[in-house]
Formats: structure tokens, C-alpha cells, sequence
């Protein structure tokens, strides 16, 4: 059967997917053993329960088991989107309390904070798209905690996309969710100033980076990654960054990572001063700002969200080449029209592939040259296939 997502909490079950077919009498075994109260499982992708015994579409199990719950898709996209608002709004709650602990000088403690990142982290692996989407649409007052929300959550889902293990998975994501914990050492009225703010203000919003380094460094049990970002998620490859501008390799993976992450979803979210830009639009700046992120770290995120600047020239795992295109009019997701195949150097027919975070079937692998492959007018090209002309 598809396993489609369990009830309860990611520590009551043993896997560390949330979705997967189920196929090995092993992991039957497991999950019967496990303290899971409800198991979810999609009927249209493996098979369902034995009529026999689930009469219903919800069935009591065995004392053994857990309950089996099966669905048809649409009950699986309400499903998911009750599971990521619930998991926002508790997660959201959760940070809160967390920064306000700190700003009145309490320690943090990374074995509470880690069923917060679990939960984020189970619920980007059930639906890494909606997710990243759900978190995006967030209230000017509450950006600040819904901004570490979102964070850890795009660190998550960076992190699988770069095949890290499962350990530093959760370490990036707390990593993302403590990153601005150091606003809390600034007042209010500067982090959420409608207008320009003076220099003075700027130089002290320039101090929260060390602000929650000091904070979390006296903490328990946290990580060297939750270190790195806290204090340099500012800092830039070509060395223009705060606090200490680090250039290069001396910036860590997670703070490079971090980087990316922090700004993607402060240009995509809503502020005081400024309307949040579509997802499109702020790749489409992140990858024209020169020196600012590490390029091949950047790009590998683009792939990780579904987003990818109109107009490059990209190849795909299934060795053809296509031109970036917007998915629709709201620039949240991207489409490649593939036309040409790179093993034998030649045209193909156009055809449509659309992008999502989680990967698909095809997806792309790298940005290319144009004039790597020959095409010399890659002008008058990407105008004539954007029209669907070949």
C-alpha cells in the first residue's frame, strides 16, 4: 500500500519518510509494532485495505496496529492543506514563546525546540510545495516568527534536494529556525519601521547576528550549523557581508545555504515598507545580484522550490535542453520547454515539463551555456520558442 502520511507525531513512527510505498514485510512490522494511532494511505497509487476487513473507509485495526484511514486524491489535498496550517499555526506559536524566552535571557534548549523542526520537517516532506507556499502568505506583524517558520522549512527541503542525511537535514532546519533569533535583542518599532530606516537603526539591526549567536551559544545542545547561520547569514561570497565579511569557502554550507534561504523569503513575503514578490520575480533578482550567493548552491535551491529564472537556458535529467518559462500568470512555479537533445546535438519537438520542489519524472539538473551548444542568437531563439515556435 502507498503510505500517504501518518497521525501523531514524527517521533511515534519509524521511518523517516512520510510517504513512500510500503512493500517490505519489515517495515510492515515496524509500523504495526510503532505507537502511530492512524495511518493515511492513498487508494489510487498502491493497494487499498481488504474489504473484509475495512468494510469502511476508516476501520478499527488490530490492538496491534495502528487505524488505517484510506482516501481518494481529493481528500488527500484537503488533508494536506488542514496538516500544513495546523502545522504553521502550532509551529508559529511555538517560536513565539521560544524568542520571547530569549529575549528575556532564558536559554535555549535544542531538545525542545527539535519536535518544532521535526514537525515542519514531516510536513515538507508530505508536500514540499504547499508548504513553502502556505508558509510565504504571512501577516506583516507576525513575520518576524512566521519568517523562522519558513526558514527551517527551506532549509529542509534544500537540504534533501543537496542529499544530505537525515541528521543534518534536522540540523539545517534548526539552523533555519534559530537564524534570527537576535531580533529579539532589537526593538519593535525598528523591525517593523514602515519607512526607510536612518543609519543608526540600520547599525543596530546589523548587530543581530551576533546578538543570537551570544544568545544560542550559551544554549543546550546546539549544533555548530545553528551556530554558523545564526552569525553569518549575512555574510556574501565576494566578502561585502556582515558581521565580520567572510568571503568564500571560509563561509560554512549552512550559512551559505542560510543565506539563500533568509532572503528568498523575506523578497517573497510581505513587510511593512514593501509588497512580498512572486517567487519568480525574486529568483529571477537573487540570481542577477553578482557576488551575493554562492552560484552553484543557488541554483540547486532554485531547483528545490521549482523555480527557475525565465529565459536560461537549462538541461534536463533526461538529457535535453530547454528554455526557462513562467507556470502561469502568479510566478509561483516555472515550466521548461524542452526543444533540443544533448546527447545527439539535435532538435526535438517542443514539449512542455512543468517544475515542482519535490522533483519529478524529469527535472532539471544545470543551467547551460547557449553558446556552449551553438546557439549564437540565443535572443531571437528564446523569443521564437517562447512563442512555441521551434
Amino acid at each position: 500500500m502507498y503510505i500517504h502520511g501518518f497521525e501523531g507525531s514524527w517521533f511515534s513512527h519509524p521511518f523517516w519518510r512520510t510517504r513512500f510505498l510500503l512493500e517490505r514485510p519489515e517495515d510492515l512490522a515496524a509500523l504495526l509494532a510503532s505507537d502511530v494511532p492512524a495511518v493515511l494511505i492513498d487508494v489510487e497509487r498502491g493497494v487499498g485495505p481488504a474489504p473484509q476487513v475495512l468494510p469502511r473507509s476508516v476501520s478499527k485495526a488490530p490492538a496491534a496496529g495502528p487505524r488505517v484511514v484510506s482516501f481518494t486524491p481529493m481528500d488527500s489535498a484537503r488533508l494536506d492543506r488542514d496538516h500544513v496550517r495546523k502545522t504553521i499555526a502550532q509551529s508559529k506559536r511555538a517560536v513565539k514563546g521560544l524568542f520571547d524566552g530569549a529575549r528575556l535571557g532564558r536559554a535555549i534548549n535544542a531538545d525542545e525546540v527539535a519536535p518544532v523542526v521535526s514537525d515542519i520537517s514531516a510536513a515538507v516532506d508530505r508536500n514540499p510545495a504547499l508548504f513553502i507556499d502556505m508558509a510565504r502568505l504571512k501577516s506583516k506583524d507576525e513575520f518576524t516568527y512566521l519568517h523562522s517558520v519558513t526558514v527551517c522549512a527551506l532549509m529542509v527541503n534544500f537540504a534533501r534536494q543537496l542529499g544530505l542525511d537525515e541528521p543534518a537535514v534536522r540540523a539545517m532546519g534548526l539552523a533555519g529556525l534559530l537564524h534570527d533569533v537576535g531580533k529579539m535583542a532589537v526593538p519593535d518599532a525598528i523591525l517593523n519601521k514602515p519607512g526607510r530606516l536612518d543609519d543608526a537603526e540600520f547599525a543596530l539591526i546589523r548587530t543581530h547576528p551576533e546578538q543570537g549567536y551570544a544568545m544560542i551559544e550559551k544554549g543546550e545542545g546546539i549544533t555548530q550549523e545553528a551556530l554558523d547561520v545564526s552569525l553569518h547569514h549575512h555574510e556574501k561570497i565576494d566578502g561585502t557581508g556582515y558581521p565580520h565579511g567572510l568571503k568564500g569557502s571560509a563561509i560554512s554550507l549552512a550559512a551559505r545555504m542560510g543565506a539563500i534561504c533568509d532572503v528568498y523569503d523575506a523578497l517573497t513575503s510581505d513587510r511593512p515598507y514593501k509588497q512580498g514578490w512572486t517567487p519568480l520575480r525574486a529568483v529571477s533578482e537573487m540570481h542577477g545580484w553578482e557576488g551575493h550567493f554562492d552560484r552553484e548552491l543557488l541554483f540547486k535551491f532554485f531547483r528545490s522550490i521549482g523555480v527557475v529564472p525565465t529565459g536560461l537556458l537549462v538541461r534536463m535529467r533526461s538529457n535535453r535542453l530547454g528554455i526557462a518559462l513562467p507556470d502561469g500568470a502568479k510566478g509561483t512555479r516555472s515550466k521548461v520547454r524542452v526543444f533540443h537533445c544533448a546527447l545527439e546535438h539535435a532538435p526535438r519537438t517542443l514539449e512542455d515539463v512543468f517544475l515542482c520542489g519535490s522533483g519529478g519524472a524529469d527535472h532539471v539538473v544545470s543551467e547551460e551555456d547557449p553558446a556552449r551548444w551553438g546557439f549564437a542568437d540565443w535572443a531571437g531563439l528564446s523569443e521564437r520558442l517562447t512563442a512555441g515556435r521551434g
